[in-house]
């Protein structure tokens, strides 16, 4: 028998399989009801415009959308995202910007650009699965904080940054999901955005801003992005899955110039360049001035899913002290808080039984504890099964 363990690196040996993609084996049970997936809802996928950018590229010819791309992406792609940006509050060079395989590759590159074995990096607590995944794979310390309303509470933060700097332990990054954060739906209040901007000044920090959602607002006014705060100290991820096409695999990182320079060496390692033909579509599409009337209409989807929810959620709930969930102001996702006796992870295959799934709280903790919580997705399931879904769930929660 071959000991293949032997041939595995340092950081492949510190990479452990998700309990989550076990238990999300059990979602594809006939009739069930997921809030588990983040997926967006394939009934708004702009099928008919995307066939037309196709069928006119394809007219005009040519074979240079069908060749390798340049490692920072396609030039009138990036063109158009500076546009875009600057209408988001963001000013920018074109050398401040690459094109990414979505943001989760962005994560992938903040661990392999700045993240050596042991090094601290901050979080929220909760946070991105995906996050934690990515910087487990290059073997980082993960120090997570408390969120409240406003965000990660920057107290704690600060308190804990100069914990770990007394111990000889400075962090390298503080991550953060600002908007409609994945997977609480938690924004991070200005007052609180201003604090971390101050923190990572004073303590000599780079902030990884990863705004996949920023854009899915349904209601109240935006908090200016991070990176409009400091462009000096904010590396920001950017993705085209929440408000066009997931399949596209397309994203965009901003930030500092040299930061970017030195991903993009990386990143060639990775994939050469992110598909160029995706690019070539995608920049038509923002040519054409089709995205804001995109997310308009995602945002219209996503706000009655949402209400539809928190209403449901009101509605068949049992009164229980410790229950509770959060109310997102936009975004793909709710957090449900389970009253501590009650382990959400347990409880996980009887919700299966009455044909409701959810994510597990604990897989979005950096350390693994937090158990009596899930997240739930209202952006893919349709308004019927919201309510039907809400109601077993619920039915799982008074039966324990």
């Amino acid at each position: 028998m071959i000991d293949y363990e032997q041939f595995y690196s340092a950081n492949a040996k510190g990479m452990k399989e998700s309990e989550l993609k076990e238990l999300l084996k059990f979602t594809n049970k006939p009739g069930i009801i997921s809030f588990a997936g983040g997926y967006p809802a394939p009934d708004l996928f702009p099928v008919a415009e995307i066939t037309e950018i196709i069928n006119d590229l394809m007219a005009k010819g040519g074979t240079g959308i069908f060749q390798y791309g340049a490692a920072e992406g396609y030039l009138p792609l990036r063109e158009e995202l500076v546009k875009f940006m600057k209408k988001q509050g963001v000013d920018i060079a074109l050398e401040q910007l690459v094109i990414i395989t979505s943001s989760q590759q962005g994560l992938d590159l903040v661990g392999k650009v700045f993240l050596s074995p042991g090094d601290v990096i901050m979080t929220g607590k909760p946070t991105y699965i995906g996050a934690i995944m990515a910087f487990n794979c290059y073997s980082a310390q993960m120090c997570g904080i408390e969120l409240d309303d406003d965000g990660i509470d920057t107290a704690l933060l600060e308190k804990e940054i100069k914990n770990l700097i007394a111990a000889k332990r400075k962090p390298k990054c503080i991550y953060v999901v600002p908007d409609f954060q994945n997977p609480s739906g938690i924004t991070i209040s200005l007052d609180r955005r201003k604090e971390l901007i101050r923190i990572a000044e004073e303590y000599d920090l780079l902030i990884v801003e990863d705004s996949p959602y920023r854009q899915l607002r349904f209601e109240g006014e935006p908090e200016p992005p991070l990176v409009s705060l400091n462009s000096e100290r904010v590396l920001s991820l950017y993705t085209f899955s929440k408000i066009l096409l997931p399949g596209f695999r397309l994203g965009w990182m901003i930030g500092p110039e040299p930061l970017i320079r030195k991903s993009v060496i990386a990143k060639m390692a990775g994939d050469i360049c992110a598909p160029p033909f995706n690019q070539a579509v995608v920049a038509e599409f923002l040519k054409r001035e089709l995205l804001e009337g995109q997310i308009e209409k995602i945002i219209a989807a996503y706000r009655e899913k949402r209400d539809l929810m928190l209403a449901k959620l009101a509605e068949y709930m049992p009164e229980r002290e410790g229950l509770k969930w959060t109310h997102p102001n936009g975004g793909l996702f709710l957090w449900l808080t389970l009253p501590e006796n009650m382990d959400a992870t347990e409880m996980f295959r009887d919700a299966v039984e009455k044909k409701v799934a959810y994510v597990v709280g604990q897989a979005f903790d950096p350390e693994g504890k937090k158990r009596n919580t899930m997240r739930l997705n209202f952006s893919f399931a349709s308004l019927e099964q919201i309510d039907e879904g809400v109601k077993r769930l619920a039915q799982v929660i008074k039966s324990r």
